[in-house]
């Protein structure tokens, strides 16, 4: 009987087959970048929706698919903005590569939970003058992005309004005092009522319930138009204050599309959306090993007037034909 000679070769071919020499080590996976996302807003408000969609865009624009290359931890604190120190903690501590926030108070509270994590905002108003940066050339630290410019804007938004209404004399201006970014702002408006010739009754609101007292003080000191500075919590409540300003036939303006599309006479301002897709070449570049304290603060380059015609008719007011060619949108 003749033995069948196995060469050395077969063996191998032969154990490979059999699995005798267990399986090849799984090649690692390239990590997915993530990106902690931060809104004071509520994730079920159409227009907070819209900013964190406008991000998305951005991020495909550059290659970026959300659950293929990428992913993106969104925390909300759903209009309770004390919530928002504790949230930002939370993705710091999940490690996320990169904390996009949108507006002051989000940005705040990420820079106290993190010095190292870098931290691209949006929807600032003045993050030279609330600390945020050094200056909008030289951002230093981990804190980069883009602004609204608001301080800029404010005089021009109460000529609108002196436009729409030449007789106004005495104008309302809503702040909310716990907001640090809108001195500069409140300057502006200041400085604009003096040339213009119009008396600032200044109102200020924390919360929805101070919002209807700060219109009640209105009506008392017979206001004849309203001007509402840059805030989130204001921005969250704007149908309220939208319909508010209609009951009392007041001409208002503030900065977001927003306000004019939930019923505000007019809006005029930055683009938000442009500046949420703006903030993903911030994230893209950091991801690729840029510091966030070598990359300038980006500014507005997109600006639009919008008029709400239907509330224009609701407070009997008829829009000069020259505001009415200026804008960039008309809601009818």
């Amino acid at each position: 009987m003749r033995l069948a000679v196995i060469r050395p070769a077969a063996v191998v071919i032969l154990l490979l087959l059999s699995g005798s020499l267990g399986s090849a080590p799984a090649q690692p996976r390239e990590k997915m970048p993530r990106i902690g996302y931060l809104s004071p807003g509520s994730a079920t408000d159409p227009m907070r929706e819209r900013f964190l969609e406008a991000f998305r865009q951005g991020l495909r624009e550059l290659g970026y698919v959300e659950g293929q290359n990428i992913a993106i931890e969104s925390r909300w604190t759903e209009g309770v903005y004390g919530r928002l120190p504790a949230l930002a903690a939370d993705l710091v501590h999940l490690k996320v590569d990169v904390i996009v926030v949108t507006g002051g108070e989000a940005t705040r509270a990420a820079r106290q939970a993190t010095r190292t994590i870098p931290i691209v905002m949006t929807v600032v108003n003045d993050p030279v003058g609330s600390g945020l940066v050094a200056s909008l050339a030289h951002p230093g630290g981990n804190v980069t992005g883009l602004t609204v410019m608001s301080p800029d804007l404010t005089g021009k938004q109460l000529q609108l309004l002196k436009e729409m209404v030449p007789k106004v004399s005495r104008v309302a201006l809503l702040r909310n005092p716990d907001n640090l970014a809108d001195t500069a702002m409140l300057r502006e408006a200041e400085a604009a009522a003096h040339a213009l010739g119009v008396r600032l009754q200044t109102l200020e609101a924390r919360n929805p319930q101070e919002i209807d007292n700060a219109f009640a003080a209105m009506t008392r000191e017979l206001a004849g138009a309203l001007l509402i500075l840059p805030d989130n919590m204001l921005l969250s409540q704007r149908s309220q204050i939208a319909e508010l300003a209609v009951k009392r036939r007041l001409p208002s303006i503030r900065q977001s599309s927003a306000f004019a599309e939930a019923g505000g006479l007019m809006s005029y301002g930055a683009n938000y959306l442009d500046l949420m897709r703006r903030a993903a070449p911030f994230v893209d570049r950091i991801l690729k090993g840029a510091k966030p304290a070598d990359l300038p603060v980006a500014q507005p380059t997109k600006f639009e007037l919008v008029i709400n015609l239907r509330t224009a008719k609701a407070i009997g007011l008829t829009i000069p034909p020259t505001l009415l060619q200026r804008a960039d949108q008309i809601i009818d």
